[in-house]
């Protein structure tokens, strides 16, 4: 006589395929500061969507490609640039043709104070603050780009003892929310929301003024046999993704 399956256990069984699809994995990705609230919000979408679990780690870019050489448990990277995901493609730590553009980042110029900043960003020409603080342009693509805008606007020796150099952008971003500097570049994204600017002041950086701001987003190496790597990277290419993108100021 064939036995039959007690009920509770089919149901457990049924409610685990429904919730995820298949079954759900857990994918280990290092975020580049800039996309921490961007990927927050992708992430609930995604593990909602796929039953996959996005597990992050945020910080600079080129301090995660010094992780990641050192043997990082991380799966998937999104990075603040373009180049970082192409030396390690070139370095074979990733999996071949899984390199794309997810997002194409904005710099802003923003004080805390409502007013401080002019809409023209006249007041970085008028120099009479005593702090400005941008991410570190060594392993920050903001804070690169933040050291071209003062280069081209031949503001470079008048403003270098006032730099205050964060580690990545949001340490440049906390060090003006605390009002331990008056102002500073930060990634747009970290004071827009649905088409305005969530606090405080600030100048869009035309994009003319500094190398164009390309993230890349790459399947490492560690993440070849995870499924939800794959997952991950179709989801940030799809609809939902690129609505959440858009929210917060990035352009594709």
């Amino acid at each position: 006589m064939r036995m039959k399956a007690p009920r509770f256990v089919l149901a457990i069984l049924a409610a685990a395929v429904t919730s995820s699809g298949a079954w759900a994995n857990d994918v280990q990705v290092a975020v580049a500061a800039n996309f921490t609230a961007p990927i927050q919000a992708i992430a609930k979408d995604f593990e909602k969507d796929t039953g996959h679990k996005v597990v992050t780690a945020f910080g600079a870019t080129g301090q995660f490609y010094a992780q990641i050489k050192n043997g990082a448990p991380f799966e998937v990277f999104l990075a603040a640039d373009d180049s970082t995901p192409a030396k390690l493609e070139a370095e074979g730590d990733t999996v071949k043709g899984s390199r794309f553009t997810y997002a194409i980042g904005t710099l802003a110029l923003w004080s805390a104070k409502a007013g401080y900043v002019d809409a023209q960003g006249n007041v970085l020409k008028q120099n009479q603050f005593q702090h400005l603080a941008i991410a570190n342009p060594k392993a920050a693509p903001y804070g690169l780009a933040a050291t071209q805008v003062l280069q081209k606007l031949n503001l470079t020796d008048a403003t270098r003892a006032k730099l205050v150099e964060g580690q990545n952008i949001t340490q440049a971003y906390q060090f003006i929310a605390t009002g331990n500097a008056e102002l500073g570049f930060v990634a747009l994204s970290q004071i827009y929301q649905d088409g305005k600017i969530t606090s405080g002041s600030a100048w869009v950086v035309p994009a003319a003024l500094h190398e164009p701001i390309r993230q890349d987003a790459v399947i490492l190496a560690k993440g070849k046999d995870n499924p939800a790597a794959q997952a991950l990277v179709d989801y940030l290419k799809g609809p939902k993704a690129a609505a959440v993108i858009a929210a917060y100021g990035y352009s594709r």
